[in-house]
C-alpha cells in the first residue's frame, strides 16, 4: 500500500481546481470570483504575501478575515505542531484530562483581565459565541441577548441571531427569539432595553468589524457599567480584533474592560488548526457547572484537541517573542498617517480609520458625481468601493475586501508581520487606484455594470 502524497493530490487538482470546486462544492462561490477577476490559482503564502501558480507576489491584505496575525506559514507555529504528532499523544480522551488544554487556558487567563477565571473551548468563533450565550442565559435565569446593529458574531443559528445585518439573516427566518438590537456607540438606547432586568447578555465587538466602526470616547466603558447596574452579563466579541490586531493583545485593553464573558477564535489558531475560545466569569460559569451532574452541560467533541491546543500555546509564544503586537501598533499608526492624507487627496474618499492593523477607508461618489455612478449605486448599493478592491488585486497585487454588505468600506486585516516595504506597496496602489476609479474609466465601468447585473454579493 502506498503512502498519501499531498503533492499528488494538489498536483492532480490544482489545474482544474475552480471547475471541481463549482461541481462538488459551491458553483456561485466560483462565479463570483471569476467575474471580479479573483480566480488565481494559488500555490504557497509566507507570511504577509500570497504566491500564484506563475510565481507571481500579492500582499495579503485580507489575512484569512483576520485569522494570520502571526503571518501565514509561519515555521514555529508549524515546527511545534509537527513535533505534537510525532510524540503519539493520547488525543481526545473524552474522560480525561488533556495537559495541553489545561496549559492553553492557563496562558490565556493570564494574559486576560482579572474578571475572567474559566475557559471553554470549541473549534470557530461562532461556536465561542454559542457558548456565551447559552452559559450567559443560564448562568442569569435570563433568555433575552442584546447585541448591536451591523455587528457580526457567526453564521450559526444562535450567533446569527445575536448577529446585526440582515443581508446574513433575512433569507434564514426565523431566528431565535429573545434578540434585540441597538445602534452601536448609543447608550441611551442600551439602557432602555437593559432597565426591564430581564437581559441575560449584551455582546458587542470593541470595534465594529463590519465598517470597522470604532467606539465613541466612553462607550465601552459606559455600556459596562450599565450591565452592572441592571445585572447583564457583558460580552466582548474579541474573534477578529484579539491577539494583536490593534495594538494591544486584546482590543478590550485599549478602555481598560472587565467584561463577565469574552469571545475569541481565528489568529488564536495561528492559521492551522481550527480553535476558538470563550472565557467567563468563575462565578458565571460555576453557577451552570456547578455540580457532577452538570460537569458536561456543554463542550465540543473536538477540542481541546492536541493539536488546536499546541497551536494556540505556539501562536502565544510567537506573539511574544516576535513583539507582533507591539509592531501591529507600528505599523497601524504608519498605516495611518501614510493613509490619512487621502481623503484631502481623492473626493471619493469620505473617512480613514483604524486601531492597530485593523484598517478602513470609506469611500462615496465623487463631487459633481456623474450619473454612471448613480446607476451603479442604483443597481448595486456600495459598488463604488469594489472599483478600488477589483484593480487593487488585478492591477498591483493586494488582496482586500469590501467591509461589509452595503456600506462602501474596504477593510485591512494584514498579518501582523507586515513590513514598512508592504505598507508602502499598499499605499502606493491605493493611492494610484483611486484617481483611476475617479475618472472611472470604460473598463472599469463595463465590469461594474456587469458585476451589479450577475448581482455580486461582497
Amino acid at each position: 500500500m502506498s503512502d498519501f502524497n499531498v503533492r499528488e493530490v494538489l498536483e492532480r487538482h490544482g489545474a482544474d481546481v475552480y471547475e471541481l470546486h463549482a461541481k462538488t462544492m459551491n458553483p456561485q462561490f466560483v462565479r463570483m470570483l471569476r467575474t471580479i477577476g479573483f480566480d488565481r490559482r494559488w500555490a504557497r503564502a509566507i507570511g504577509a504575501h500570497l504566491y500564484d501558480d506563475e510565481g507571481n507576489r500579492y500582499l495579503d491584505w485580507l489575512g484569512g478575515f483576520g485569522m494570520y496575525n502571526v503571518g501565514r506559514s509561519n515555521p514555529r507555529v508549524a515546527a511545534a505542531l509537527r513535533q505534537a504528532l510525532e510524540l503519539d499523544l493520547p488525543g481526545k480522551l473524552a474522560l480525561g484530562i488533556n495537559p495541553l488544554g489545561s496549559a492553553l487556558a492557563e496562558e490565556l487567563l493570564k494574559r486576560g483581565p482579572a474578571s475572567l477565571g474559566r475557559v471553554l473551548f470549541s473549534s470557530s468563533g461562532t461556536e465561542a459565541v454559542e457558548a456565551a450565550i447559552k452559559i450567559g442565559r443560564t448562568a442569569t435565569g435570563r433568555t433575552r441577548v442584546v447585541s448591536v446593529e451591523r455587528g457580526f458574531h457567526g453564521l450559526t443559528l444562535g450567533s446569527l441571531s445575536a448577529s446585526g445585518d440582515p443581508a446574513f439573516s433575512e433569507r434564514f427566518q426565523p431566528l431565535l427569539p429573545g434578540f434585540s438590537r441597538v445602534p452601536f456607540n448609543d447608550l441611551d438606547a442600551l439602557e432602555a432595553e437593559l432597565r426591564a432586568e430581564d437581559v441575560a447578555m449584551f455582546i458587542v465587538e470593541p470595534i465594529v468589524g463590519h465598517g470597522a466602526f470604532l467606539p465613541q470616547p466612553g462607550y465601552l466603558e459606559g455600556a459596562q457599567a450599565l450591565c452592572r447596574r441592571y445585572g447583564t452579563l457583558f460580552c466582548v466579541d474579541e474573534v477578529q480584533t484579539g491577539f494583536g490586531r490593534t495594538g494591544k493583545l486584546f482590543a478590550l485593553e485599549h478602555w481598560g474592560l472587565e467584561p463577565d464573558v469574552v469571545t475569541m477564535a481565528k489568529s488564536l489558531s495561528g492559521g492551522y488548526v481550527p480553535v476558538g475560545a470563550t472565557l467567563f466569569s468563575a462565578k458565571a460559569f460555576d453557577t451552570v457547572f456547578d455540580s457532577m451532574e452538570h460537569s458536561m452541560a456543554h463542550g465540543s467533541t473536538y477540542q481541546p484537541n492536541d493539536l488546536a491546543m499546541v497551536a494556540g500555546l505556539a501562536t502565544l509564544r510567537e506573539l511574544d517573542s516576535a513583539g507582533l503586537v507591539e509592531r501591529s501598533a507600528q505599523m497601524g499608526q504608519l498605516l495611518l498617517e501614510r493613509t490619512l492624507p487621502l481623503v484631502e487627496r481623492h473626493d471619493i474618499v469620505r473617512d480613514v480609520r483604524g486601531l492597530g492593523l485593523m484598517w478602513a477607508i470609506e469611500l462615496g461618489e465623487p463631487e459633481g458625481g456623474s450619473r454612471t455612478f448613480r446607476l451603479l449605486e442604483r443597481m448595486q448599493p456600495a459598488l463604488v468601493s469594489q472599483l478600488v478592491v477589483v484593480p487593487l488585486f488585478t492591477e498591483h497585487r493586494v488582496l482586500s475586501q469590501v467591509a461589509g454588505h452595503g456600506l462602501n468600506v474596504i477593510k485591512g486585516l494584514p498579518p501582523l508581520v507586515l513590513s514598512e516595504e508592504d505598507v508602502d506597496w499598499f499605499v502606493t496602489a491605493l493611492d494610484a487606484t483611486l484617481t483611476e476609479a475617479r475618472k472611472l474609466p470604460a473598463a472599469t465601468a463595463k465590469f461594474a455594470l456587469q458585476a451589479a447585473r450577475a448581482g455580486v454579493r461582497r
